[in-house]
């Protein structure tokens, strides 16, 4: 099911945890659907690159497989993990932080991916939080 141009609700709820059920329910849904609305803006900002995500939405059995805490903005399915060929983390957090578009919280982590996320409700302001989260632990991107 195409949830946005490029993003469908399987990519979004992809898990490589098979043995837990990673259904969202209809106000997950929902979120997802603005989360990939989102992505397209995203995919906007950095000239069309390939977003590729490795995590989008976790049930509570796979965010708990994964180590995450339940407040987790993957819980309910306003957030994604993602990387774009061509680009570091850190190139993606500066074009997004650069271009103005509002998201909630983005997450340089471990120099690895970027975290991503849209308000946990659609009439929620964007709080515009940005982070790096690597082996010395969580503190503010500057």
């Amino acid at each position: 099911m195409s949830l946005s141009e490029h993003f469908t609700l399987d990519e979004l709820t992809h898990t490589d945890h098979r043995e837990f059920d990673n259904t969202p329910n209809v106000e997950e849904t929902e979120n997802l659907t603005r989360l990939a609305e989102f992505l397209e803006r995203i995919k906007i900002v950095l000239d069309g690159k390939p977003i590729m995500v490795n995590s989008a939405f976790r049930s509570k059995q796979v965010n708990d497989a994964v180590g995450s805490k339940d407040s987790s903005q993957h819980r309910i399915g306003c957030a994604a993990d993602i990387r774009v060929p061509g680009m570091t983390p850190d190139e993606v957090v500066k074009a997004v932080i650069a271009s103005g578009i509002g998201y909630d919280q983005i997450i340089r982590e471990f120099d690895r991916w970027t975290h991503i996320s849209v308000p946990n409700t659609k009439d929620m302001t964007p709080r515009r939080q940005a982070l790096i989260i690597d082996k010395s632990g969580t503190r503010q991107y500057v």
